[in-house]
């Protein structure tokens, strides 16, 4: 079985860890999970994600926060 590494940002707000996304990258595709809930799990590719950061860094999403 392939072994996932999972990184988290160092912002996650809390000591637990358990305010976070997590992501990782296994066989060409972007994974997400939250940490509370590691059993669901996202694929993405690195465009969509891509795309989805820009438009965070751009402030797309500000009224979801």
């Amino acid at each position: 079985m392939l072994e996932i590494q999972w990184r988290k940002s160092s912002k996650s707000s809390n000591a637990e860890g358990s305010d976070c996304l997590e992501l990782a990258e296994c066989g060409g595709e972007i994974l997400l999970r939250e940490s509370d809930n590691p059993d669901v799990v996202v694929r993405t590719t690195r465009a969509k994600l891509r795309a989805f950061l820009g438009g965070a860094k751009e402030g797309e999403f500000d009224d979801l926060a």
